[in-house]
Order: structure tokens, then sequence, then C-alpha cells
């Protein structure tokens, strides 16, 4: 079935409690996430789901994790990018990006991410000193990842119009009420992200959004559909958002669900939404 087609994750993640804490696992709810999460792990899932590349994203705003990530790609057969993190508001933060390239497994840092969704600044991205920062990263020739509620959305839009030269990718469709069925306001602000040639989204997180294990691919399609004529499919990738979507799927669940999603586009389209667009443009 899955392992028919090649398949890029390009989002999921990684950790060792023994190395570092994630104080975000906190709750009864997140209970399950309170354990290792380790590329040996992964790795047995993502082959059997037909997955032959990876992107390893940060979790925690921690300056070590960046190094730590790269190590973990430089050895790996399977992540061919790391999405990492640095202080967006540090005044040196081209010197940051060059020195994160020096390390071993420079050349598989592909971009930056921050915590948006934690910001209590609700146009946190608009700031001078973080739009000074994302400068950076665009001259870097890295790509920046926007993880944000849906909430958050207009201030994204603003940040796209206002850096063209950066490309903008949007994780989890923006966290959208999959929960409740509502599409709007949520819809009108994909829209109009997608509207900046900048900017581009991530197929991922839908079921952790969705009613516990109750989901079904039907309560998907609609949010699924919406970023797929909003972005189309040279604009739209893959993530399994793996271990946290073990809250809601197994990995082969989550990717069976892409596959489904995808399932009125032509051969072409799926493989952009699958595998191509993610090559393209983390330059993997």
């Amino acid at each position: 079935m899955t392992a028919e087609r090649h398949v890029i994750d390009a989002h999921h993640h990684v950790w060792d409690l023994a190395v570092r804490d994630q104080d975000w696992i906190t709750g009864e709810e997140l209970a399950p996430l309170r354990r290792d999460f380790t590329l040996t792990d992964l790795e047995p899932e993502a082959r059997a789901a037909g997955v032959r590349a990876t992107v390893l994203v940060q979790t925690v705003t921690v300056a070590e994790e960046t190094p730590e990530f790269l190590a973990l790609a430089h050895d790996s057969d399977l992540v061919a990018g790391v999405v990492g993190w640095c202080d967006l508001t540090a005044p040196d933060v081209a010197g940051t990006l060059a020195a994160l390239r020096a390390l071993p497994g420079g050349d598989r840092l592909v971009g930056i991410r921050h915590q948006v969704q934690g910001e209590p600044d609700p146009g946190w991205l608009l700031r001078p000193d973080v739009l000074r920062g994302l400068r950076a990263v665009a001259d870097a020739g890295l790509v920046y990842d926007l993880i944000v509620q849906a909430r958050q959305l207009p201030a994204t839009v603003q940040a796209a119009a206002l850096l063209p030269e950066l490309t903008f990718v949007l994780d989890h469709a923006g966290k959208p009420p999959v929960a409740s069925g509502a599409l709007h306001p949520w819809a009108e602000d994909i829209r109009a992200l997608a509207a900046r040639p900048n900017t581009v989204c991530k197929l991922s997180g839908l079921v952790t959004e969705a009613d516990a294990r109750d989901w079904t691919v039907r309560d998907l399609r609609p949010y699924a559909d919406t970023v797929l004529d909003a972005f189309g499919p040279d604009r739209l990738m893959f993530g399994s958002d793996w271990p946290v979507c073990r809250l809601a799927a197994t990995y082969g669940e989550v990717v069976d669900a892409a596959h489904r999603l995808t399932d009125a586009l032509t051969e072409d389209e799926r493989s952009q939404v699958l595998a191509t667009t993610a090559e393209r443009v983390y330059r993997l």
C-alpha cells in the first residue's frame, strides 16, 4: 500500500529525556510522550511505510539541540535535513548560522524554527529584531518553519509580505480546529497566506487536532482539501509529526491517511505532496 511510492517525511522529532527534559510534555493527555523517542525507534516504522528520507525538526528553544540534531543527521541514512533553532533576536544571527553550518552534519541544516505558538505577543513575528533575524535566515539560504496557532496566522501573512526573499513553511496547516469541524476563519487566513508566493504548507499534525483516536479521514479531508486548493500540490508537503502523532495514530496510519487525502490527485501531483515539494523547498 504505502510502500509502493517513495515518501519524504518532512516533519518529525526525536528526544532523549536523559539528555534534556521536554518541558512542554505535561499533563495526562501528553503522558504517552514522556519517554525517549529515537531514530532507532523511528527507522523501522518509516521504512515499512515507504519513507526514504526525513526532516528532523526542533522541539525546544535550547541552542545545544541543533548541533545534536546535525550530528544525528550526519550519522543517519534516513535524516536528510534538520530544521533547527537559534535566537533570532540575538545580535549575531548570521554568525550563529554560519557556525552551525560548519559543524559535522552542518550541510543538513535546511531551516530554522521558533516556538511562536508559545509567544504571548500575537505580533511576535513582526517585531523589528525578529524581522532582522529572519532576514539573516534568508541570507543564509535557509527556510523558516512557522509553528503557530490558528489565531496567529494573520501575523504570518504580514511577515511573508515583508520578507519576500524568505520561504516560510507553515507547520501542521496552521493547526485548524479539526475536532470542532469549523473551517472559518482558519480557511480565510490560510488562503491569505497562500496568496504570498514565498509560502509553503505542511500536510501534518491534523490527526492530533482531531478528536483523539476517534478521527477518520473524512474528518481530516475538509482541511486537507483547503490547503491543497490554496497552496497547490507544488507548495504542499507531507509530514508525520512523529512521535506526537502517536497520541492519535500510528506512523503507518498517518502515512496511509496522507495517501488517502491525496487520492484525487494525479500521480505527479501526489508525488509533489509526498516527496518532491520537500526535496525542492528544503534542497534535500
